[in-house]
């Protein structure tokens, strides 16, 4: 009997999130979709990136929650697997953040982490 490992990826939104990207999206030409994509560099060793995106290809993964979509490639899926993005929005910032549970460390900012 052949046993086939599956790891499941998973993303989730917060609601914060949800809204400030249908806010961000509402009434555009085209539709748009929250792209992460996690770049080497950065204080800890890896640094997300976020942007507003129409275009994905086959190897992306689109997560959504309530008309609002998050576009993320397979390889930094696989860095960020089982986080929650969230939307923050206090005196310091207003800004999309990761809660990664795979960051063993992030900088300050929380742009940054090590596994």
């Amino acid at each position: 009997m052949a046993f086939e490992w599956r790891v499941i990826l998973d993303l989730q939104l917060s609601d914060s999130a949800v809204r400030q990207l249908t806010s961000l999206t509402a009434g555009k030409d085209q539709p748009l979709r929250l792209r992460i994509t996690v770049l080497g560099g950065g204080c800890s060793g890896f640094q997300y990136k976020f942007c507003l995106d129409a275009e994905n290809s086959a190897e992306d993964q689109i997560f959504a929650k309530d008309g609002a979509e998050i576009i993320i490639d397979s390889v930094s899926l696989e860095l960020v697997q089982g986080a929650i993005v969230d939307y923050v929005d206090d005196m310091a910032a207003s800004m999309f953040v990761l809660k990664n549970p795979n960051a063993t460390a992030s900088c300050g900012c929380g742009n940054s982490f090590s596994l």
